[in-house]
């Protein structure tokens, strides 16, 4: 039940009706104030434009188009569409008709959003934690935005296929078996064939201990040749199978995808162990891709290695640059590694998944790479690894930035850990939920338990930092803050759960929130959902046209994978309830209009929760 959607499609037949190109958009967007209606069609100054005429008698021509009976039949819909302006075209929906709608919305669980009639097959590959690493907070964008996209398609109707493309094979695997055995660790067979991974005799060793065995093999890496030449074998062993080489890096995957599983846990993301496929899974296939580029006639040597020159990637010096698929040493390098992914998940490599050809692969990386995937998909379609009829799309993101303007980082200068992280946001939440609570006059305490506390702190602060960061418009950097992010105002996790639990305190207060076979805000299934909401006042009309915006909004933040679409939407719902609350009496109406402002509240209650849902964010009932 897209209403944009739908108002567009009866606007472009009055457009083509009044003699604009059949192509012509409508541009219908919901209006930016109310005076000038519920939404805004703007398609006539540019098919004026085109057609040489004047764009206000184009518009009067549309509007007439919108009768009963002709092209563009608003009636049903429309209480009045008007020409303002030099052109544009004003429509203002029938109390009735938006009663009814939302009548329908409060019935459905799915609050409006149909599934599409041709579901399509998405890749969304998120998150690509370093291996042998705890993570940190430049892997906070990538993992959120992707959970959030993979949410939306998902509910959308879509066939979600989540990727987790972790860096799992290459060198630096090579450094850490060479480096291990320096410190005490070992691989047994003992009992054969049963494979132990021990340091000096205890447990193997931790994530914290790879972090630091990594920073030690690089600097020896660097400085001794005799130690790169080792750590260059034992990549070689790896790749032929050796037990020795094989057990240390198995051990080190599992240990690093174990902590990554925690990040996960706490962070609310729906990231499993199945949806890992890391860099190692296409290690059989480089050569072939190498091999294939090479038939289609893309490969040059260049200083011994193997590259794509494409003219239409050209340097400052106007020179083609490469996309390098194989070093001079024989090494393959990350593009050859996402050629192989790309091939496997349409479907036109040697392995294929049951789930393939995917219709749409979404790259959630950040910007610094947008050369690289522009690179590796043109190189991708001209081999025909991705037929034309797929949508590769880069959904790059900026970086998190600390009050100074800078990359954020620690005090001392270091990257922050991401587990950090989230423990200073529950610390501080609690410490704002325990103040909260102490402010109250003490008949207005609810005398909450330590394990009630910490679940409220919970809630909040990890949904707070990632409002924080999906509210922001993903392309753009942006500055953290914790006290905007823990605000109670503004556009805010906090201030989203306490509209939230604002709306359900309403059911508590009627004495219709734990009464049997009632929905989650007291009402009674399918009672009374007989007959339209009634929307008489302004503010029932603001509120009600907002709710219906639901579905025209999580299909936008699918298309365009921008999650702050959603945020917005979401603020501008709180705003409108409040608006609705504080001008509509709910508890204190007679019937049938109580009846009618309790439903409105459940759907808005609904839609937040639902909305949040999206975003990986949890609600509390009460705050």
């Amino acid at each position: 039940m897209n209403l944009r959607a739908e108002l567009e499609n009866r606007l472009r037949a009055a457009l083509a009706a009044a003699g604009a190109p059949d192509d012509a958009p409508a541009m219908v967007a919901p209006a930016a104030r109310a005076e000038f209606g519920d939404y805004q069609a703007n398609g006539v100054m540019g098919a004026a434009k085109l057609l040489k005429t004047d764009p206000r008698k184009l518009a009067e021509k549309v509007v007439a188009q919108t009768a009963a009976g002709s092209a563009g039949d608003l009636s049903e819909i429309a209480e009045k569409v008007e020409v303002a302006g030099p052109g544009f075209i004003n429509i203002r929906l029938k109390k009735q008709w938006l009663g009814a709608r939302l009548s329908a919305a409060s019935s459905d669980e799915r609050l409006g959003v149909e599934r599409p009639a041709k579901p399509q097959a998405v890749v969304v590959d998120y998150s690509a934690p370093n291996l042998a690493k705890e993570m940190h907070v430049g892997h906070l964008r990538s993992t959120i935005i992707g959970d959030a996209l993979a949410r939306t398609l998902d509910f959308i109707g879509h066939k979600v296929v989540r990727q987790n493309h972790v860096g799992d094979w290459g060198t630096q695997f090579g450094m850490l078996v060479a480096y291990a055995p320096e410190r005490g660790v070992s691989v047994s067979r003992d009992p054969f064939p049963e494979v132990k991974v021990t340091v000096t005799g205890s447990a193997g060793p931790s994530i914290e201990d790879m972090e630091d065995y990594y920073r030690q093999a690089k600097i020896r890496f660097d400085t001794s040749p005799e130690f790169a030449r080792m750590a260059r074998e034992n990549v070689v062993r790896l790749q032929r199978g050796d037990w020795e080489i094989e057990a240390l890096w198995s051990f080190v995957v599992q240990q690093s995808l174990e902590h990554a599983d925690r990040i996960y846990k706490r962070l609310g993301v729906c990231l499993t162990r199945a949806d890992v496929r890391g860099e190692s899974a296409y290690n059989d296939d480089l050569a072939n891709v190498v091999a294939d580029l090479e038939k289609a006639g893309l490969l040059k040597e260049s200083q011994g290695a193997q590259c794509v020159f494409l003219d239409e990637f050209k340097g400052k010096d106007g020179e083609p640059l490469p996309l390098i698929v194989r070093k001079s040493d024989e090494g393959y390098l990350y593009a050859t590694t996402d050629l192989a992914a790309i091939r496997y998940r349409c479907g036109t490599g040697p392995e294929k998944p049951d789930w393939a050809p995917a219709d749409r692969i979404l790259y959630v990386v950040d910007a610094r790479q947008t050369l690289h995937f522009r690179q590796v998909f043109a190189v991708a379609r001209k081999a025909g690894f991705a037929p034309d009829n797929v949508s590769l799309e880069h959904v790059s993101f900026g970086t998190m930035m600390g009050p100074d303007g800078r990359p954020f980082k620690t005090r001392e200068g270091g990257t922050v850990k991401l587990m950090d992280l989230l423990d200073e946001a529950e610390k501080r939440a609690y410490e704002l939920v325990v103040k909260k609570e102490q402010e109250l006059p003490p008949e207005q305490r609810r005398n909450l338990d330590e394990d009630q506390l910490r679940h409220i702190a919970r809630v909040v602060g990890i949904g707070a930092v990632k409002y924080a960061d999906l509210s922001q418009n993903r392309t753009s950097d942006y500055v953290f803050s914790w006290d905007k992010m823990l605000a109670l105002d503004g556009n805010t996790a906090p201030y989203m759960q306490y509209a939230y639990a604002r709306i359900r305190s309403i059911f508590r207060k009627g004495g219709l929130g734990e009464q049997s076979g009632r929905t989650e805000s007291g009402l009674r299934q399918g009672s009374p959902s007989g007959g339209s909401l009634a929307v008489s006042e302004p503010a029932e009309r603001a509120l009600a046209v907002k709710l219906l915006q639901f579905p025209e909004t999580v299909e936008a933040v699918a298309d365009e994978c921008l999650p702050n679409i959603l945020c917005s939407y979401l603020y501008d719902l709180a705003g409108a309830f409040m608006g609705f609350y504080e001008n509509c009496p709910v508890l204190q109406s007679q019937e049938p209009v109580r009846g009618s402002r309790l439903r409105l509240c459940d759907l808005t209650a609904r839609t937040i929760k639902t909305g949040l849902g999206l975003l990986g964010i949890g609600v509390i009932e009460q705050m």
